[in-house]
């Protein structure tokens, strides 16, 4: 019988979000591809110290219980390299006792294309062309940023936080914000306060990530003692009467979230600096760039704010092209 991959809660990850390979890509960027392919077989016996994606990783595969009907998360290693050169990278994963047996080495060609036949609810790398390409094949992606962030091995606890509008939710609302101002976004949120919002790229993983959640609260049920080990936050620049809409849309998706904040431009940092997620989940590069120091952030670069954004960045590396020529 097949293995039943349409059943699990699969994550695609690049090494470069696994691992802190900042050392091999400098060999990369400095010396070129066959420079750095010496470089990780030199290294190969060098174990890779953890990367920003690494405590959401080894935390979703500690859900994971000793039997194979009791395993619902699966984690896909998703890499441009080779195989050879990948040894490193599986070397480290056996090291670091993470429970990753699956892969794709595809020897820089497009390993894009395998992510819906991996049943793949999220892709994380620290490339943002790479996270760019998956997100124009429709797929759910994010880019790692560096953190500051010290995990703390000793506890078991996965607390995962979500923007809403642009990420877990479309972002029409946000482009009415965006086009008609405050006044404007509120008045329409007021209308629309019972209409739930469509699903944005994360929704998928984010519902996934709720029945891990349910899963841990039923254990509970049935013994009291357990203590559940997975907490879910939303933090929203949201406040009312804009709030109405994510409680509307989280109860048509049937989820239910441990906690939300409605923070209406509070910065978001002095929260999560509070709650602690392992990783933390925005659409806006501004937000990110202010939390990325004091937790695991993710940039899904989607929506009218980052294709505006990526427009400006094409303009601009056409302007310098066009004078160096």
């Amino acid at each position: 019988m097949p293995y039943p991959i349409e059943d699990k809660l699969v994550i695609a990850i690049a090494s470069s979000a696994l691992f802190d390979l900042s050392e091999s890509d400098t060999v990369y960027h400095e010396r070129g591809l066959a420079a750095y392919r010496e470089y990780q077989r030199e290294h190969e016996n060098d174990v890779l110290a953890p990367g920003v994606a690494f405590p959401l990783i080894r935390r979703l595969l500690a859900l994971n219980g000793a039997d194979e009907n009791d395993k619902p998360v699966d984690v896909i290693l998703l890499s441009r390299n080779d195989p050879d050169t990948g040894l490193r990278v599986f070397r480290s994963i056996q090291h670091h006792a993470l429970d990753i047996s699956r892969a794709a080495f595809v020897n820089g060609s497009d390993p894009f294309r395998y992510l819906s036949a991996f049943n793949a609810a999220l892709f994380l790398s620290a490339n943002p062309d790479d996270v760019r390409s998956a997100m124009s094949r429709g797929a759910p992606a994010g880019r790692v940023f560096p953190t500051q962030f010290i995990d703390d091995s000793s506890e078991a606890e996965l607390r995962i936080a979500f923007d809403f509008d642009g990420v877990i939710a479309d972002d029409s609302a946000e482009v009415v914000y965006k086009t008609g101002g405050l006044p404007e976004f509120h008045k329409a949120e007021r209308e629309k306060a019972t209409v739930p919002m469509t699903g944005g790229p994360l929704h998928r993983f984010f519902a996934e990530v709720a029945k891990l959640q349910q899963r841990e609260l039923a254990r509970k049920t049935a013994n009291p003692s357990y203590v559940p080990r997975v907490r879910i936050a939303i933090v929203t620049a949201r406040n009312a009467p804009a709030h109405e809409r994510v409680i509307t849309s989280l109860r048509q998706w049937g989820i239910q979230v441990d906690e939300v904040f409605f923070l209406g431009g509070i910065d978001k940092a002095r929260i999560l600096k509070e709650f602690k997620p392992h990783i933390f989940f925005d659409d806006q590069v501004g937000h990110i760039e202010g939390t990325a120091h004091i937790a695991p952030s993710v940039h899904v670069p989607f929506g009218s704010a980052n294709e505006l954004a990526a427009k400006i960045v094409s303009q601009v590396e056409a302007k310098d092209e066009s004078k160096s020529t």
